[in-house]
Parts: structure tokens; C-alpha cells; sequence
């Protein structure tokens, strides 16, 4: 992995364009997956158009590969130069306002080095969740320690409350289904999809500004854009399906900037409404 990083950028691309190209061929359960979701959100898409997207989804992903090992066994500071980072001055005021920040984000392939890169500027703590493989458990802690104050466990609410109240800033992703208990239904790309109710309550309890954090490649892959939001008017409200279709309106904004880049094999919609068969 670190002799990976020390190619030139270009070299690293190829690279993991490569790897994604693999897994198109290999991983054949994921690339189903990523047909449907296609399928489901796009349907204004031509059926060539959403299998080219797919292919792009994948080099994605294996582009994603790489710039994690970046900011995993190297500094996210060497990143900086080919990042642009916009609205920093919504979490710097934010922050100053003593009372934390819930920073709402995506899982996009630029997850982990656009997320280390804006540690570099303004720390904030993130939520994670263990990875079975020992190995990459213990590559990827050595990583969230050396890129953000504090990483706390996925299942550990009372740790996020604890540190929005320490005044903490604390990356939050409420883009995945986590069943039905601990969701409502609200509509994403059309489609209805159960969407995790604790990140109103987290706003409620804490009284936190809510920003939203935005990040991805540009098209000839050779820098990023971060964007962070000002902070949410009139959220929560109070009303579940409201609060969860705002965040996913937000959510698909991010998305639509580069469809490619969204963490499409995850299954978005195997939580269904009662009478519905999963689509996977």
C-alpha cells in the first residue's frame, strides 16, 4: 500500500482503475447489487447508459481503494494542494458557537481522503464501524487515530452525545439501511427507502448546528472538491419523514454531482415497506 502512494498520481489512478475493473469481473454478488440500485434510481436512463454508469461505478470504487491508502499510510497534508475545500467558515462559526456540530456526510468513494484532508484543517471526530479482517481493523484504527481526534464506535450513541456536547464536531452518515426499528420510510431517488431516524434526534438532544458535507473527484481525476453546507434551517422538525426526506434530498444533491462515486453496493433498499419483496 505505501508504494502504491508513492507513484505518481496518475500511476495511482491507473491502478486503481484497474483493481475496479477486477472486481467488475469478480465480484459478481456486489455487481448485482449495484445493477439494481442503478436501476431503481436512475430509470431515466437508458439501459446502455445505466450499464456504462455501473462499469464507472466500479472504477470508482477501486479508485477509492487507493486514496484511502493515502491518508492511511501517509499524511492527509501531502493531499492538501489538490484539494479545494469550500465553505470552511460554516464549520470554523459552527464550531465557535460552543455547542458541536453534527457534520451529516455521504459514503462516497473520497470518503476517507477528503474526510482526513478536512481533519488537516478543522479535527472532528468520526463514527465507524469494525471491519471483520484483523488485518484491515488494524491498518484502518491506525489511521482514524493519526487523522481525527476521536472515532467512536457506530452503536455508541451516548459517545456522540457526550462529545457534540464537548463541543465537538462529529461526521455522521445517515445514508444506509440500518432496518427497520431504527428508521422511517422516506423517498430516495423516487424510491422509498427506510432512512435512520437517530440523526434529528441527535440534533434535538444536542442542540448541534447540522452542516452537510459534500466531497468528490472532478472528472479528469486529478483533484477534489470538498463543500460544507451552511448549517440546516428549521431541522429537525419534529415530523420523522420530513426530517429523514431533507437529509435524503441532501443526500441526493451530493450524489448527482457524481453519480460514479456513491457507494452504490451497499443495499440501499433491502428494508422494505410491509408487503414489498426485497430487490436484491
Amino acid at each position: 500500500m505505501f508504494a502504491i502512494t508513492l507513484l505518481p498520481h496518475r500511476a495511482q489512478i491507473q491502478v486503481g482503475a484497474f483493481l475496479g475493473w477486477v472486481a467488475f469481473h469478480v465480484a459478481r454478488s456486489r455487481r448485482h447489487i449495484v445493477v439494481v440500485n442503478i436501476d431503481l434510481c436512475f430509470t431515466e436512463l437508458s439501459v446502455e447508459q445505466r450499464r456504462l454508469l455501473v462499469r464507472q461505478i466500479f472504477r470508482s470504487n477501486g479508485i477509492g481503494l487507493i486514496e484511502t491508502a493515502n491518508v492511511w499510510v501517509r499524511d492527509a497534508r501531502h493531499l492538501q494542494q489538490r484539494v479545494t475545500v469550500k465553505g470552511l467558515h460554516h464549520l470554523k462559526d459552527a464550531l465557535a458557537q460552543g455547542k458541536g456540530v453534527l457534520l451529516l456526510g455521504s459514503h462516497f468513494s473520497t470518503l476517507d481522503l477528503c474526510g482526513a484532508v478536512l481533519s488537516s484543517y478543522v479535527g472532528f471526530d468520526v463514527m465507524y464501524r469494525r471491519n471483520k479482517n484483523e488485518l484491515l481493523e488494524a491498518i484502518m484504527t491506525r489511521g482514524r487515530e493519526k487523522n481525527f481526534p476521536n472515532a467512536i464506535r457506530r452503536d455508541d450513541i451516548r459517545g456522540v452525545l457526550r462529545n457534540l456536547k464537548a463541543g465537538h464536531a462529529v461526521w455522521y452518515g445517515p445514508d444506509q439501511d440500518y432496518g427497520r426499528k431504527h428508521s422511517t420510510f422516506a423517498p430516495f431517488f423516487g424510491v422509498e427507502a427506510a432512512t435512520i431516524t437517530a440523526t434529528a434526534r441527535f440534533a434535538k438532544i444536542s442542540g448541534s448546528p447540522v452542516l452537510f458535507f459534500s466531497h468528490y473527484r472532478t472528472k479528469d481525476d486529478q483533484q477534489y472538491v470538498i463543500e460544507l453546507s451552511a448549517p440546516l434551517h428549521n431541522y429537525p422538525t419534529g415530523e420523522e419523514v420530513t426530517d429523514a426526506t431533507l437529509i435524503n434530498s441532501y443526500i441526493e444533491k451530493a450524489i448527482l454531482k457524481a453519480p460514479d462515486q456513491y457507494w452504490w453496493v451497499h443495499r440501499r433498499f433491502k428494508t422494505r415497506p410491509e408487503g414489498e419483496e426485497r430487490p436484491y
